[in-house]
């Protein structure tokens, strides 16, 4: 099939390849459609790794609120992507993670699972043979703590104190990305706190402390080079520790009532704090620690915001770390709209008026350093006044270019003032983050409780590919000033071989096609030796099946990137690249259209019209969460192929 497509050479003949093409838009433009919620917006699956259905039991355990039934159907959900070696991967077909192998170690025991049964005996080994419970990061580490299997003097300090630092200071909350934000000033209450629940002895982890709990040094290791940050930090937790068991805490008491008013504010008019899973299952802990009851509006509020994450099919459970309604009703709206989709269909109007009701009205903590705009932004999930990001809202409004809604005059403001939003976010490197304006100190990376590998926001070439897409879409052209800037911040990224790194899909693939789809919008010339070597180098990484896929694993060893088995996905990625940088006639592009073509689910199958994928390509940390977006598997590949289908025709 692929020698006949491409030997047809498209832009060269008009036959059956093109037909076959416009087919297969019209089956994804279908598929598509079919999932849309009456109320106007899509809502794929975003699935993650078992880390979030073990902290679901060990949270319910304590809490003292126990679901026999609920928790059997977790650990069925834990025990299906064990790895043969008996750990647990964070990414399917991904190699053991010693974090994520204890937690569903610790949380099939909770679940009622002995330490003979095989399950267990193959993870207990293959934990010991990682290093041991010791080798887990911070968060797994104070989890432990609070069911009495790990100490609390041992894991890094998290001071609740650290609100109290003034926004001028060199080091305060808004120094840090927005989620580690959200995830840390709970936490800080409950290591101030210090909650423990007793369980049994059988239901604990000693055994996989290498040589016994009793014999574990489980404390920080220190830096060979003795001046170094981390050295620095790790006497700074030394002394917060020290005050810790002597009681010379004088502010603790203000401390812990200013994170307390922080949180409660900062879960109006959101799904929970942060309204993701990590943020609210801390927060659920930190009001218990307060003395809220499991009556009280607030704690009961945020439990249901935390049980809504959760997905309940036959005899199993599992969680999402967070929904993705206003990021997957863009990119359905877009690429319906690039599909060939009227604007005024009423199905694009449902989903364009959905979208600007969620449009933020209120100040955020983005504006502790942007100042003087007013809010205009879009968030990921359904509400989450607190934390419009950048990527969200410039994906909305390339979205809105594709509808027109009942109140045109409305949309029309409502993007103007979107936009002076994303141009005060700018930040002073020329490029654009996610959620926050220059939060890049990266010395903080080595603050011992920043191992979650998340604890900044810098600028991305990703997302500023995507701004200067939606930029060009409204007008903009390299004249103007913001546009030069970033034009200059790409240019300094971009990786000697012609590629750009991905810090939101996986992971250069992803981030190639996103820069080359910005300058190809913003007019760069094609002819451009950037703009040539990344073409070029996405050539060079197509896989023998036609297809492009990447692993995750190239987050930890660029020597891998661009390698991995073919993924609808990342093939689309590649093909949208290769067509922003004006390669519609090549081989490579041509394959890449059969591959989809090939894979594409036939009429009369299951989920016909869409494609399978069951690999991780949604990036959360780089090296240490990662996402599948059930719906990057159907709007992906539909933009790659009308971008093909608009090509042939403009070729003909």
């Amino acid at each position: 099939m692929a020698n006949d497509f491409g030997g047809e050479m498209l832009f060269g003949k008009v036959g059956n390849a093109a037909q076959r093409v416009a087919a297969a838009v019209r089956s994804a433009t279908d598929h598509l459609f079919s999932t849309q919620h009456e109320d106007g917006y899509w809502c794929g699956e975003l699935e993650a790794d078992t880390t979030l259905e073990s902290d679901y039991i060990l949270l319910r355990v304590l809490l003292g609120t126990v679901d026999e039934e609920r928790q059997a159907k977790c650990a069925r959900e834990i025990l299906a992507h064990q790895n043969a070696d008996g750990g647990w991967p964070i990414f399917h077909g991904g190699p053991s993670n010693i974090s994520a192998s204890v937690k569903a170690y610790f949380g099939l025991k909770l679940a009622g699972y002995k330490p003979d049964h095989p399950a267990l005996v193959a993870a207990r080994e293959r934990i010991l043979a990682m290093g041991g419970v010791t080798q887990v990061n911070t968060f797994t580490k104070i989890y432990l703590c609070f069911l009495g299997q790990y100490d609390y003097d041992a894991v890094p300090a998290i001071p609740p104190e650290m609100i109290l630092f003034p926004n001028w200071f060199w080091f305060n909350i808004y120094e840090i990305s927005s989620w580690s934000r959200a995830i840390l000033v709970p936490l800080s209450i409950a290591y101030a706190k210090k909650p423990f629940k007793k369980i049994p002895d059988e239901l604990g982890v000693s055994e996989l402390f290498l040589g016994g709990r009793e014999n574990a040094d489980l404390h920080l290791p220190w830096s060979k080079n003795i001046f170094s940050w981390r050295n620095f930090f790790l006497v700074m937790n030394h002394l917060t520790h020290w005050f810790e068991r002597v009681h010379i805490r004088p502010l603790r008491s203000i401390a812990i009532k200013k994170a307390e008013k922080w949180i409660l504010e900062r879960t109006e008019m959101s799904d929970g704090l942060g309204a993701i899973y990590p943020a609210i299952m801390n927060c659920i802990i930190a009001m218990r620690c307060l003395g809220y009851s499991l009556d009280d509006p607030h704690l009961i509020r945020a439990i249901d915001e935390f049980e809504k994450l959760g997905i309940e099919e036959g005899d199993r459970f599992r969680m999402q770390p967070c929904m993705s309604p206003v990021w997957d009703t863009a990119y359905a709206l877009f690429a319906l709209g690039e599909a060939g989709v009227s604007s005024t269909d009423e199905r694009m109007t449902r989903a364009a008026e959905w979208m600007l009701r969620k449009q933020v009205t209120h100040t955020g903590d983005w504006a502790v350093k942007v100042k003087n705009v007013a809010p205009a932004g879009w968030y990921f999930e359904f509400n989450n006044e607190f934390y419009p990001d950048v990527d969200d809202s410039a994906m909305v409004m390339l979205g809105l270019t594709k509808a027109n809604t009942r109140d045109e005059r409305y949309q029309h403001e409502s993007v103007k003032r979107a936009i002076d939003w994303i141009l005060a976010m700018q930040c002073s490197n020329g490029g654009w983050a996610s959620f926050d304006k220059d939060n890049n100190k990266m010395v903080f990376q080595h603050i011992p409780f920043a191992d979650h590998n998340a604890m900044l926001d810098p600028a991305t070439v990703d997302i500023t590919g995507r701004v200067l897409e939606m930029l060009a879409a409204h007008g903009f052209t390299q004249k103007d000033s913001c546009v030069q800037r970033a034009l200059q911040f790409i240019r300094q990224e971009q990786e000697q071989d012609g590629s750009w790194f991905g810090r939101w899909g996986v992971n250069y693939i992803y981030g190639t096609m996103q820069v080359l789809r910005g300058l190809d919008a913003i007019g760069v010339d094609k002819n451009d030796p950037m703009i040539q070597q990344a073409a070029e180098w996405l050539r060079m990484v197509q896989n023998a099946d036609d297809g492009w896929g990447e692993t995750l694993s190239s987050y930890d060893d660029p020597n891998l990137k661009g390698t991995g088995d073919s993924t609808p996905s990342q093939t689309a990625w590649a093909v949208l690249g290769l067509i922003a940088a004006g390669d519609t006639q090549s081989e490579s592009t041509h394959r890449g259209i059969t591959y989809l073509l090939r894979t594409q689910k036939p009429v009369g199958s299951k989920n016909a019209g869409g494609w399978d994928e069951p690999e991780y390509t949604g990036t959360g940390f780089p090296r240490v969460f990662y996402l599948a977006y059930h719906l990057y598997r159907v709007y992906f590949p539909l933009m790659a192929l009308t971008a093909y289908e608009r090509a042939f025709e403009a070729r003909a």
